[in-house]
């Protein structure tokens, strides 16, 4: 048998595909929610976390609106890596991640207006998001399209989980209320029960994740810097 047959014939062999949801394939969505966490570890996507936690609801819209736009920037991204030129990688990036905030703006405008309203500007600025930028250069640049998919799926729920835990201690202690329905009992105000309105402002959305950030680190020594 000749060299180019037998190079054909090795050719021709399938090297075992990896499992859908290997070892290494769970990491990736499983470590953005507690050891890698954009926001509590990278520290990053801090903006949202401030800003739109007042209420529950928006919390979950803007964490869907992050998870649909990270899955499809990450994928397109991925399909074309092998295509894009280096020059202009973070211009394609942006206007990828830019197309399709604006199709989620139009879809939110359409469905949940009141939320679209109360998020204004916070949507658009999801084309600057740090978290999407960076896992669109740091992994989809360099992966097949499955493994960006679950990379995607688990920065966005790492994303997500922190906004909505805010949410649910800031609207819970300053308004009483959950996902707009009332939870505290008339009987609590009547012993002299207030809510506070701090947590409504800005600075108490600061110090409830940095509460997170500290029960975090407690429980996982291995994320506490050296100085």
């Amino acid at each position: 048998m000749s060299t180019e047959v037998k190079e054909a014939s090795a050719a021709a062999v399938k090297e075992p595909s990896e499992p859908l949801f290997s070892k290494k394939n769970r990491l990736l969505l499983t470590d953005p929610l507690n050891d890698s966490n954009p926001i509590t570890v990278q520290v990053l996507g801090i903006c949202s976390a401030l800003a739109i936690t007042v209420q529950v609801k928006q919390a979950v819209v803007m964490s869907l609106s992050v998870l649909a736009v990270m899955i499809g920037g990450n994928l397109i991204i991925s399909l074309l890596r092998n295509i894009i030129p280096s020059r202009i990688r973070i211009i394609v990036q942006l206007v990828v991640v830019a197309s399709l905030v604006i199709l989620v703006d139009q879809v939110l405008k359409a469905y949940v207006y009141d939320v679209s309203k109360a998020l204004s500007v916070f949507v658009g600025l999801i084309i600057t998001n740090c978290i999407i930028m960076g896992r669109l250069e740091a992994f989809a640049l360099a992966n097949k399209p499955w493994p960006s998919v679950l990379d995607a799926i688990g920065n966005a729920a790492g994303y997500a989980w922190i906004l909505i835990a805010v949410a649910v201690v800031r609207e819970l202690l300053g308004s009483g209320t959950l996902l707009g329905f009332k939870l505290i009992p008339d009987a609590f105000f009547e012993f002299g029960y207030m809510n506070n309105n701090m947590m409504i402002l800005p600075p108490m959305a600061l110090i409830t994740v940095g509460i997170i950030i500290w029960i975090q680190r407690s429980k996982n020594t291995a994320l506490i810097e050296e100085n």
